[in-house]
């Protein structure tokens, strides 16, 4: 299990090598969080912008799969396991591995609460 200081996650210069992309879909709420929450439906195949609240830089992530309106999208690669961040808090445990931009949800999601 890798830690996640060691997982891969996008960063700003990716986000400025990416070329066209749309406007903002989807917010982060904390720098250092896993996943965005999609604020739009985002399609399969799409580059979507992201936005930090807590500093409004933008990160540019590449959808896996078709993620609806209000749910959340990887923004970094972890194995089976491993803690989830969102609020600067671990609020989950990853199922699966995850890749970036992949759809996050209860197939791969653990909530913490139960």
């Amino acid at each position: 299990m890798s830690n996640n200081s060691q997982a891969s996650t996008v960063t700003e210069k990716q986000s400025e090598a990416a070329g066209n992309v749309s406007t903002h879909k989807f917010l982060i709420h904390h720098r250092g969080d896993h996943v965005g929450v999609a604020t739009s439906p985002i399609q399969e195949g799409e580059k979507v912008v992201g936005i930090y609240m807590d500093d409004n830089s933008d990160v540019v992530v590449t959808a896996k799969g078709d993620i609806p309106l209000g749910h959340k999208i990887s923004l970094v690669n972890l194995e089976a396991g491993e803690p989830v961040l969102k609020y600067g808090v671990q609020v989950g445990l990853t199922t699966d591995k995850w890749e970036i931009g992949d759809y996050v949800h209860t197939h791969n999601i653990k909530t913490a609460r139960w």
